[in-house]
């Protein structure tokens, strides 16, 4: 049976709760930039496309914050 280690598994959640909460704060600032609520767009319109667009804006954030906390 393996050992788990309680520093990585400490280090881990507060890395992914930093992650979590830089994306918050990056999608928060792009809907403050953006001419329209893309929120509402995206709920009340059911627009596809912008869904898509923030799917993905999400994903890259994502990508940045994982690779800056792996090293």
């Amino acid at each position: 049976m393996e050992y788990l280690n309680q520093k990585a598994i400490i280090a881990s959640i507060v890395y992914s709760l930093i992650g979590i909460v830089i994306l918050i704060i990056s999608f928060v600032a792009i809907e403050k930039l953006a001419p329209e609520n893309l929120w509402k767009k995206i709920v009340d319109e059911q627009n596809v496309a912008l869904a898509i667009m923030a799917a993905g804006f999400m994903l890259a954030v994502a990508f940045i914050v994982g690779m800056a906390s792996h090293g």
